[in-house]
């Protein structure tokens, strides 16, 4: 009577607060979802959860399910893992690049746990700041790339992990703090921080100050986010950042965020992979791990959808 995909549905509600969220993130429309959980509801005789309420409220009965979720779905995992293994089909190499600078705050915590259960996998990592990754993972030299600008082409699949805001890190102190938005010619004067990329992979130039051909005062760069947030703190320059990276200052409030005007700036974060390796079960266990960590650790993040 009680499915797997069930559990896994319930696991999903509580992690997005929202049945919108859920169908996103195990690719359903809301209404498919909706549907499925009335009809196990039937079932049992017993509501789950309370409609209306965001984020969503489980009854007792929905508790009781999302312990057993808790307790089975790692098991069923752990029992996929193994029949890879047995069957010959775990062996393998995930080598990976990011060309995402601040990726590490949840990337990290899921390589831990990626680890633990596929010790046999080959796994390395590199950050593809200075060369191009995507090409490189076409030609076999990278396995998965994690990526915010994915291009047109037929050998690569792009995954959609998860959807963010850009915002501006100001100082608390700045002139700018107290701004709304943050409009193009606001940078007149500024001096603005950013990672050490070439100026054309940057968004902050490409898609928001060069069409309005606005130019900041100064350039500086700096490799890690912490440090980019410091300069910003202490009133050195203000930066562009995806909303969930101001969290590594901890909890300090010297830096605020700013959404990036006139309209709300949205972006998403895809990892790239060969179609040829697609399906294979050490890759898909990791993005899936990934937009669990990532949901688990993140503040500010939605789920995207292909």
């Amino acid at each position: 009577m009680i499915e797997i995909r069930h559990l896994e549905t319930l696991r999903a509600l509580r992690e997005h607060g929202s049945l919108s969220g859920a169908a996103a993130q195990l690719g359903f429309t809301a209404s498919a979802l909706s549907h499925q959980l009335l009809t196990l509801e039937e079932r049992l005789g017993a509501e789950l959860f309370l409609r209306k309420t965001r984020p969503v409220q489980f009854t007792r009965a929905g508790k009781r399910l999302l312990e057993l979720a808790e307790r089975v779905l790692p098991l069923v995992g752990e029992a996929e893992r193994d029949i890879s293994r047995l069957s010959g089909r775990l062996a393998g190499r995930l080598h990976i690049a990011i060309e995402c600078h601040s990726c590490y705050q949840w990337l990290m915590p899921t390589l831990d746990r990626y680890r633990q259960d596929w010790p046999e996998v080959e796994l390395d990592l590199t950050a593809g700041f200075n060369f191009d990754a995507l090409p490189a993972l076409r030609r076999g030299e990278l396995d998965l790339v994690v990526t915010s600008d994915p291009e047109d082409s037929r050998e690569i699949i792009y995954h959609p992990l998860f959807r963010h805001e850009a915002v501006f890190a100001v100082g608390r102190a700045h002139r700018l703090a107290g701004h709304r938005r943050i409009l193009p010619e606001d940078l007149r004067g500024e001096t603005l921080v950013t990672y050490p990329v070439e100026r054309s992979r940057l968004d902050v130039f490409r898609a928001f100050l060069e069409p309005a051909g606005v130019e900041p005062a100064e350039v500086r760069t700096a490799e890690l986010t912490v440090m980019i947030l410091q300069l910003v703190a202490s009133g050195r320059g203000v930066a562009m950042l995806p909303n969930w990276a101001l969290t590594e200052l901890g909890g300090s409030d010297a830096v605020v965020g700013i959404p990036v005007g006139p309209e709300r700036k949205y972006g998403t974060l895809y990892a790239a992979v060969r179609r040829e390796n697609n399906d294979a079960p050490y890759i898909q266990d990791f993005l899936a791990m990934a937009r669990e960590v990532s949901f688990q650790t993140l503040e500010g993040i939605s789920p995207a959808t292909a």
